[in-house]
């Protein structure tokens, strides 16, 4: 007998239909001897709705009471999934975040867990009940209900699989599993079997959407191995595990692209200690990412400094530089949305030359200029024009012998 943790996206549980489909599954599962805690998102695009809403009423909604009300799509699902379950004749019974205890910080919309109790979820197994909680959420120290942010599911899944001690933690998708590259930029892309913790944390980082990054991360804390299937088919899914898993060492598991970027440019920036403070601490304040850094030393004790950041927050971090190059005396500032980053990763990079060589070599056979370049131990990526995003993960693709036979 295992303990294990399924998790259905709002894909799975659309509609009534959908949800009686996932209670099939689970029913499966359970006839199998094994224990089954379920996590579930809200049912497709009812949180857009529910944002909507709220929008209606006002374009800035109190934080917390915007969480009350997304709160409201999971325990929908959660409880038609329980009562879905029961009409089966099966024990279940739903749970919301803070009956499960997930406990979480303060930070309402993009809340972190700090603890999952779990006393109530091990009593109900032990009576070898379906456990139904509803994902996305928790609460804080002081007893607000608090939501996880975009994918939040998925880290609640991980999370309460960490705190049962599961034996393997099923993400239900719209998807069979993770592919060499986004199959719908590049047709030759392949379902892996097995992936490393490691190279899904730089995917989901680097624009694969199949997996939340903090639920990565917890896996990998907790060494909780997390299977990624259709909920649509009974197809073998991909493994995301500890990398010593007797995995497959690829040189090149995979390439992704990511087009929310956008470049600022600090021209002849005075070439001192304490500049680079001046011109990313105001930006780290507002809560902007910084991806990658590039300077370029001039003669005359001047730099050209480039780095990159969220789309969403171009405008804003493009006018406070704008006020920060007046104060430090830089020339002049620009920036360019019309990028996009695009990278190759894999574990088998550690113990091979020549990747980054190939990988500059494949995109300047098709006329593809880098813009910027960073690289990790197990990964290498390019800031490119956007118009040629496709293109070059295909070329990538193709050039690190990724593509079905």
């Amino acid at each position: 007998m295992s303990v294990i943790v399924q998790k259905y996206g709002g894909t799975s549980v659309a509609d009534l239909s959908q949800i009686r489909n996932v209670a099939n599954r689970i029913a499966k599962t359970y006839d199998q001897g094994n224990d089954v805690v379920v996590i579930l998102s809200a049912m497709a695009g009812i949180t857009d709705s529910l944002i909507d809403m709220a929008s209606d009423v006002t374009k800035s909604p109190d934080k917390r009471e915007l969480d009350v009300l997304l709160a409201t799509g999971e325990q929908t699902t959660s409880a038609l999934l329980a009562i879905t379950l029961k009409s089966m004749n099966y024990p279940a019974q739903s749970l919301l975040g803070h009956q499960a205890e997930v406990l979480t910080d303060q930070c309402h919309g993009n809340a972190r867990i700090i603890d999952i109790r779990a006393k109530k979820i091990k009593e109900l197994l032990e009576k070898r009940n379906i456990v139904v909680v509803a994902g996305f959420q928790g609460c804080d120290p002081e007893g607000n209900i608090t939501t996880l942010g975009r994918g939040g599911s998925d880290t609640s899944a991980v999370a309460i699989a960490a705190a049962i001690k599961a034996d393997v933690c099923e993400i239900y998708t719209d998807v069979d599993g993770i592919y060499t590259a986004d199959p719908n930029i590049c047709d030759k892309a392949r379902k892996l079997s097995v992936i490393s913790y490691d190279e899904m944390l730089n995917m989901a980082s680097l624009g694969a959407k199949v997996l939340q990054i903090r639920s990565v991360g917890f896996a990998k804390k907790f060494n909780i191995p997390i299977h990624v299937k259709s909920s649509f088919t009974e197809e073998e899914g991909t493994m995301v595990v500890n990398e010593n898993s007797g995995m497959e060492r690829l040189v090149v598991s995979g390439v992704t692209c990511d087009k929310n970027q956008a470049r600022i440019t600090l021209k002849k920036v005075p070439d001192q200690p304490g500049i680079a403070a001046k011109i990313f601490t105001p930006i780290a304040q507002a809560g902007i990412v910084v991806d990658m850094i590039i300077q370029n030393t001039r003669a005359g004790g001047k730099t050209d400094l480039t780095f990159t950041v969220p789309n969403a927050e171009f405008r804003t971090a493009l006018d406070m530089e704008k006020k920060i190059a007046k104060e430090i005396g830089a020339d002049d500032v620009f920036g360019d949305e019309n990028i996009a980053k695009v990278s190759v990763i894999g574990v088998g990079m550690k113990d091979h030359s020549g990747v980054a060589s190939k990988m500059f070599s494949a995109l300047a056979q098709d006329n593809i200029n880098i813009m910027m370049i960073s690289t990790s131990e197990i990964r290498i990526s390019c800031v490119i024009e956007e118009k040629y995003t496709e293109l070059a993960v295909r070329v990538l693709h193709t050039a690190f012998g990724l593509d079905k036979e």
